[in-house]
């Protein structure tokens, strides 16, 4: 992948897609977003995806959100004669969760009414454009999972590193063994972010509970994707971290979980740059995962393995904004040369979470087969 093209993907999601009408009249039927927090009315969303928001800065001069359009700065903000600014996005956003954060005078700040998410290299906050398949990743009335954190020690590194691991409902009732998915996250981001943002843990129980899989355990380590600067990303040496991964966070996984420690049982997967360190790590490492999945994060090529008893099965996704085409021919590829590979392409989304979410609910069910 290109730097430039991926820097590009990583832009747009920083500050969010929407359609614009010129035409479109804004329904006034906002609410709070779910991501809000407690107590807090603003920012709101309405039922068309339009973004609404509400700063009480009396002294300030210029207040905007970084998402939306109104120029360079998103979303500008008007100041009441009660000195609190307020305004909405000039079009409906994309469905899903959205990193964002004020700009006052020139600084830059969090939004106080919304729960803040580590994204873009540093704690930003959150909105949620609700979406109209969110069902599949909704908190249910259902047996759920638990996700944990564990601290590991590196010794390549010489730190004590993090990680977060989700375990199926009823895991540790029985003996029984499970596979390992081990989920990538993207630049700017770190391990919770699968688990927050993507909702991983709840995506994973609502599968399970509509007995479209079968359990498996999911681990979320943080890719040291942040040492590589912005528009910089194809210069990132993952050697480092595939020594932490393989060769320290899974004998530390297979010895303190119920796993079943082969290949066959083992898959990675990883959003963006997440896939990126995925790919490289799977090719380099061919004795350890028997599953590959690219979210958003590239594409495999015949040539790039030359056994195809190495993997059983690859996945790759994008959203339909981003590069549909390449994704659908690299598995068309894939397929004629005689791999078990399958596609998948989010409806209306780009660079962002909710493709993200899509994708890991289509995976899911094709591992461990």
């Amino acid at each position: 992948m290109k730097s430039m093209k991926f820097s590009s993907l990583l832009a747009l999601a920083a500050f969010g897609l929407f359609t614009i009408s010129a035409d479109a009249q804004v329904k006034e039927d906002f609410v709070p977003s779910t991501k809000n927090q407690p107590g807090q009315q603003y920012p709101m969303v309405n039922s068309q995806g339009y973004a609404r928001f509400r700063v009480n800065a009396p002294q300030a001069e210029s207040v905007s959100v970084s998402l939306g359009l109104g120029g360079k700065g998103g979303t500008k903000l008007v100041k009441g004669e009660d000195g609190v600014w307020t305004g909405t996005t000039e079009g409906p956003m994309d469905e899903g969760f959205h990193y964002y954060h004020l700009t006052v005078d020139g600084g830059v700040l969090n939004d106080p009414g919304a729960n803040n998410f580590y994204g873009s290299t540093r704690w930003e906050s959150g909105i949620e454009i609700p979406a109209k398949d969110q069902d599949f990743y909704a908190l249910k009335n259902v047996p759920h999972g638990n996700v944990q954190q564990v601290l590991f020690f590196s010794k390549s590194t010489n730190t004590v590193r993090r990680a977060f691991v989700y375990t199926p409902p009823f895991y540790g009732k029985t003996n029984t063994k499970y596979p390992v998915l081990y989920l990538q996250h993207g630049w700017g981001e770190d391990e919770t972010a699968w688990s927050t943002q993507g909702h991983a843990n709840l995506i994973m129980d609502n599968l399970l509970a509509d007995g479209k899989i079968k359990p498996f355990i999911i681990v979320m380590t943080y890719g040291m994707t942040n040492e590589a600067k912005f528009g910089q990303i194809n210069s990132f040496n993952y050697k480092t971290f595939e020594t932490v991964l393989v060769d320290e966070l899974i004998p530390y996984i297979d010895a303190n979980f119920n796993t079943i420690a082969d290949k066959n049982h083992r898959a990675m997967a990883g959003l963006s740059m997440g896939g990126m360190e995925t790919k490289n790590i799977t090719l380099s490492r061919p004795e350890t995962f028997g599953y590959y999945g690219l979210l958003s994060g590239g594409v495999y090529a015949p040539k790039d393995i030359k056994d195809k008893n190495q993997v059983k099965g690859i996945f790759m996704s994008c959203g339909s904004k981003e590069n549909p085409d390449g994704i659908k021919k690299a598995t068309e590829d894939m397929k004629q040369a005689g791999f078990n590979a399958v596609s998948y392409i989010s409806p209306d989304t780009a660079h962002e979470f909710l493709t993200w979410r899509r994708s890991l609910y289509q995976m899911a069910p094709l591992l461990f087969k």
